[in-house]
C-alpha cells in the first residue's frame, strides 16, 4: 500500500510538473489552483453571451423565412466557445476567452440578413470566408506586423479604452446605466438607473456587488473577484425569492436582465446542434452580386481584425504579459488561432467567435496562461447540457467584476504623453469612441486616422509607420461604407 502511494504521489508530483511546465505556471507568477478559479471566473463573465446570442440571432426570419432557433443557437455558441477557448489555451497558452463577438453578430443578422436579404446560410457563409482572410493574415506575419507597427501610445490607449468600454458594459448589463427610450428628444441619450435613480432590485443587487468586489479587491482576498460572484448570486436568490421580480421580459426594466436567479427544475437537457455546419460559401456572391458580398467581407474582416488586435493588446497589458514594447509574445499563433475562431463560429452558425475582453475577469482574479482557458472551454462546452444550472446567475451578478476591471485597466493611461496634443487627441478619441460607440474597432479606426492627421499636421508624418497610414486609410472605407454601398447599389 506505501509503495503503491508513493509511486501515486510521484505520478501526480510529475504530471503537475508537466502540465505547469507546458503552461509556463509558475514562470509567470501564478499557480495551478488559481488558473483553475479564475477560468471560471471568466467563464461567469463570458456566460452571457450563451443567452444573449440567440436573441441576436435566433429570432429573425430570413429571406426564405428561415429562424436559427434560440435552442439552437445558444447550443452552437456554447459548442463554438468551448472548442475555441480549450484550442487557444493549448496554442496560444493565454487565458483569453473565446466566443461570438458582440457587435459583429449584430452585423451578421441586421445588415447582412436583415439588411441585404442573404440566408442564414448565406450570411454564414461570408463569416467563414472573413475567418480564413484572418487566418491567412496570421499565417502570413502581416497582423503582426501591424500589431508592432502601432505606437506605444496608441497601444495603451487601446487598452484604456477597452477598460472604459467593459465598465460601461458592466454598468448597462447591471442597470445602473439605462438607455432613454426617446433620447431623439433630449440633450441626455442615458441616465442612471430609472428615471435617475436605482429602482429595481436588480440594480440594487448590482450595486452591493460592486462594493463586495471592491471590498474584496481592496483587501487583496485570494479568488476575491469569484467569491464576490457567489455570494452576490446568493444574495439575488434571495432578492427575488422575497419579491418575486421576474425577468425583464415580463417585467420590464425593473427584471432580470437575462438569467432569472432561482433553482431551476432540471439541472440539464440534450443540446439541439442541428444548425451546425449550415453554410452556404459562396451564395451571397451570386444572390447580391460580387463585388456587394466582397465589401462585406472586407466589412468583416477589418471589424474582426482590429477587434481582436485591441483586445488581446489590452488583455496582455493588464496581464503583464506584453514585452517592453507593448507586444504580446507568441503573438501569431495567437492571432491564428483566434482568426480561426471566425471560421468555426460561420461553420457553427452562431457568427464569428472572437477573443472576449470580458476575460479581464479572470485575468483580474490571477489568470496568467492557458489552463485557465482551459478551464473556461470545459465550462461552456458543459453548459450546452447544463443550462438550466449556470442560468441561476443573473448577469447582475458578473457585471460588478467588469466596472471594477475597468478600473483596473486604467493604469495604462500614464504611458500617454498628455503635454504633446497631437499624441493627446488621437489616444483621447480611441479612450472616448469605444464605449461610446460600443465598439472597439470603431474606436481603433478613429484613433489611427485622426494619429495619422494629427502627426503630419506636427510635422512628423515621415515617424508613422507606413501601416499605419496604409489601415488609416482602410477604415476611412470602414466608416463610408454604407454610402459606399448605396452608391453601388
Amino acid at each position: 500500500m506505501s509503495q503503491n502511494g508513493s509511486t501515486s504521489t510521484t505520478s501526480g508530483r510529475q504530471d503537475i510538473s508537466a502540465v505547469d511546465k507546458f503552461f509556463h505556471i509558475t514562470e509567470r507568477g501564478s499557480s495551478i489552483g488559481t488558473e483553475v478559479r479564475a477560468g471560471v471566473v471568466t467563464f461567469f463573465a463570458m456566460a452571457y453571451i450563451v443567452l444573449l446570442n440567440p436573441l441576436i440571432l435566433g429570432t429573425s426570419p430570413d429571406r426564405e423565412g428561415t429562424v436559427l432557433g434560440i435552442p439552437q443557437v445558444a447550443a452552437a455558441t456554447a459548442l463554438v466557445a468551448g472548442v475555441m477557448t480549450i484550442l487557444f489555451g493549448l496554442i496560444a497558452k493565454y487565458p483569453f476567452g473565446i466566443a461570438a463577438g458582440l457587435g459583429l453578430n449584430t452585423l451578421v443578422a441586421v445588415t447582412l440578413v436583415g439588411g441585404e436579404g442573404l440566408t442564414w446560410a448565406e450570411a454564414m457563409g461570408l463569416v467563414v470566408l472573413d475567418g480564413i482572410i484572418i487566418v491567412l493574415l496570421g499565417i502570413s506575419g502581416f497582423r503582426t506586423a501591424v500589431f508592432q507597427a502601432i505606437p506605444r501610445s496608441m497601444k495603451a490607449a487601446m487598452s484604456v479604452g477597452i477598460g472604459m468600454f467593459i465598465a460601461m458594459i458592466g454598468l448597462v448589463n447591471g442597470g445602473f446605466v439605462t438607455r432613454i427610450p426617446d433620447a431623439a428628444h433630449t440633450t441626455v441619450p442615458v441616465t442612471l438607473g430609472l428615471g435617475g435613480s436605482i429602482a429595481s432590485w436588480p440594480t440594487l443587487t448590482f450595486v452591493i456587488g460592486l462594493i463586495i468586489c471592491g471590498f474584496a479587491v481592496v483587501r487583496n482576498v485570494p479568488g476575491g473577484l469569484f467569491i464576490a460572484i457567489v455570494v452576490t448570486t446568493i444574495i439575488a436568490m434571495i432578492v427575488e425569492a422575497i419579491t418575486g421580480v421576474g425577468s425583464s421580459a415580463d417585467s420590464g426594466p425593473t427584471g432580470w436582465g437575462l438569467a432569472v436567479p432561482e433553482l431551476p427544475n432540471s439541472l440539464g437537457s440534450i443540446p439541439d446542434l442541428s444548425i451546425v455546419g449550415r453554410v452556404d460559401l459562396f451564395g451571397a456572391f451570386v444572390h447580391i452580386g460580387a463585388l456587394t458580398a466582397t465589401l462585406l467581407v472586407f466589412t468583416l474582416v477589418l471589424a474582426n481584425f482590429f477587434d481582436a488586435m485591441g483586445t488581446m493588446n489590452g488583455l496582455g497589458a493588464q496581464a503583464g504579459l506584453n514585452d517592453e514594447d507593448g507586444n504580446l509574445p507568441n503573438l501569431k499563433s495567437a492571432l491564428v488561432v483566434e482568426g480561426l475562431g471566425a471560421v468555426a463560429g460561420g461553420l457553427g452558425s452562431s457568427s464569428s467567435a472572437t477573443v472576449y475582453a470580458d476575460s479581464s475577469a479572470g485575468i483580474a482574479d490571477g489568470a496568467r496562461t492557458g489552463l485557465a482557458n482551459i478551464v473556461t472551454g470545459i465550462l461552456f462546452l458543459l453548459a450546452m447540457f447544463l443550462t438550466p444550472l449556470y442560468e441561476i446567475v443573473p448577469i447582475e451578478a458578473a457585471a460588478p467584476v467588469l466596472v471594477i476591471v475597468g478600473a483596473m485597466m486604467m493604469s495604462q493611461i500614464t504611458q500617454i504623453d498628455w503635454n504633446k496634443f497631437y499624441i493627446a487627441l488621437p489616444a483621447f478619441l480611441t479612450i472616448a469612441v469605444m464605449p461610446f460607440t460600443y465598439s472597439i474597432a470603431n474606436g481603433i479606426g478613429v484613433g489611427f486616422i485622426s494619429f495619422s492627421l494629427m502627426a503630419l499636421a506636427a510635422g512628423k508624418a515621415k515617424n508613422v509607420h507606413w501601416i499605419m497610414w496604409f489601415i488609416s486609410a482602410l477604415f476611412v472605407v470602414y466608416f463610408g461604407m454604407d454610402p459606399i454601398m448605396q452608391a453601388l447599389s
